[in-house]
């Protein structure tokens, strides 16, 4: 048996999903009596990773993204993951709202994670901050326990998953 045991604590956005949710979403706009010839797009650019919404108003925009963010949801993508700044004016009196998709944990939210748990004083638990995910080490698996249930319950401003559990 190790001597320590451990997992990572990760934030990861599967884009093949988040695609396949602008898609369904794509084909339910066409269907909406409310957005009958209206000038209403949807671009994912995963390079940049960035989901920019055009949209004719205001009311359309938010209409627009409540459409997003349902299909999101039912494909399991964490909508706490995508950063949503105010609309901005584009071409042709149209809406802008160019979103901000956040994979792997940034390095604030990584500290904060990680003074999180030594602030909990949970015995021998150890933190450390591994490129865009967190390793949590322990002698004892049910301290891990206690650090997973202490994470899940406290909200670092994106969705964390709990993996490679050893």
């Amino acid at each position: 048996m190790a001597a320590t045991a451990s997992f990572d604590v990760t934030s990861p956005v599967d884009f093949q999903e988040v695609d396949n949710a602008l898609n369904q979403a794509r084909k339910e706009v066409i269907q909406r009596y409310d957005f009958k010839g209206a000038k209403v797009d949807i671009t994912l650019n995963a390079a940049e990773k960035t989901l920019t919404l055009l949209a004719d108003d205001e009311m359309k925009m938010n209409a627009l993204w409540e459409v997003v963010q349902t299909r999101l949801v039912r494909r399991s993508v964490p909508v706490k993951n995508f950063k949503v700044p105010d609309s901005e004016p584009a071409a042709g009196g149209a809406m802008r709202r160019v979103i901000s998709i956040q994979e792997g944990i940034p390095i604030e939210a990584a500290r904060e994670i990680v003074k999180y748990l030594k602030d909990k004083k949970l015995r021998k638990v150890q933190a450390s901050i591994q490129g865009d995910q967190v390793r949590v080490t322990s002698p004892s698996k049910d301290d891990l326990q206690d650090a997973i249930r202490a994470l899940r319950d406290h909200d670092f401003g994106i969705a964390l998953q709990f993996g490679n559990y050893r």
